[in-house]
């Protein structure tokens, strides 16, 4: 008894350890990125001509960060960037997701919009900003039309793709049974695609986040876009710097949540 005891426990040491160090994998990669990051910073400021870009060295953009954090000038800033990622994805979800659907049950649909839709896809979201500038009345409509442009091809494809893996039989089975199209739709559409509709949005967050900083280059006067301008034309690196930094951990947080989101409502058909 006592040595099937100790046989377990020598059988668990190397499982922990091989836990702990997959734990240490990404706080690996974080040490490794902090280090590039400062020895770009200490090739710049040794450079006398790159010398006045010294601030983008880690240490003097984390400092502004936390001044501009606990100041409060951030947030204002970001609550603007995330009320327009916001109204774009959604309006990109609410087009997206029954366009992909219908994609994704009708060959014949698919087939008629395939070459339009790759087209329009292929067009570089940016283009679209004189056309945008000119159709709304406000600069803030013209970056959510930009961002509903970039991601509603993300939202639709995954939505798609998705519906192809569902099986006809269950379709079929539910008609037999009386079913109605809008409770396919709710019972058995929606939950399968589920998790490929959140994917879909995942890689339309990540684009929106990207599409997000030159399109508030136009003229509003809020934004993070707004602020890496306004830090720019005001020489201030540090702050630049602070203000990238706090969009790449404000998207990891956001990604972060829908990958959570994913994991969460997944949905499997042996459940």
């Amino acid at each position: 008894m006592v040595g099937t005891v100790s046989a377990e426990r020598s059988a668990r040491a190397p499982r922990r350890l091989r836990l702990s160090v997959h734990r240490l994998y990404p706080l690996i990669g974080i040490a490794v990125l902090l280090v590039v990051w400062w020895l770009g910073g200490a090739i710049v400021a040794a450079n006398p001509d790159t010398a006045a870009f010294s601030n983008f060295a880690p240490v003097p953009a984390i400092a502004a960060l936390f001044h501009l954090a606990v100041g409060g000038q951030i947030w204002p800033q970001a609550l603007a960037s995330l009320s327009r990622i916001g109204q774009g994805l959604a309006i990109a979800t609410v087009i997206g997701v029954p366009v992909g659907i219908a994609i994704g049950r009708s060959r014949a649909f698919q087939q008629m919009t395939h070459v339009p839709f790759q087209f329009l896809r292929m067009i570089s979201p940016l283009a679209w900003m004189p056309i945008a500038v000119m159709a709304f009345a406000t600069w803030d409509g013209a970056i959510v039309f930009l961002i509903a442009a970039a991601t509603i091809w993300p939202v639709t494809f995954a939505t798609a793709n998705g519906l192809r893996k569902v099986h006809p039989n269950w379709h079929k089975v539910a008609r037999n049974l009386g079913a109605s199209p809008m409770r396919m739709l709710w019972r058995i559409t929606l939950p399968a695609v589920a998790q490929d509709i959140l994917t879909g949005v995942r890689l339309a967050l990540g684009v929106a986040w990207i599409i997000l900083v030159p399109a508030e280059f136009l003229g509003v006067t809020s934004g993070l876009g707004y602020a890496i301008n306004d830090a720019r034309d005001t020489l201030r690196y540090d702050n630049l710097a602070a203000i990238v930094l706090f969009i790449g951990l404000l998207g990891f947080a956001m990604d972060s949540c829908c990958l959570a989101l994913i994991r969460r409502y997944a949905w499997h058909p042996e459940n």
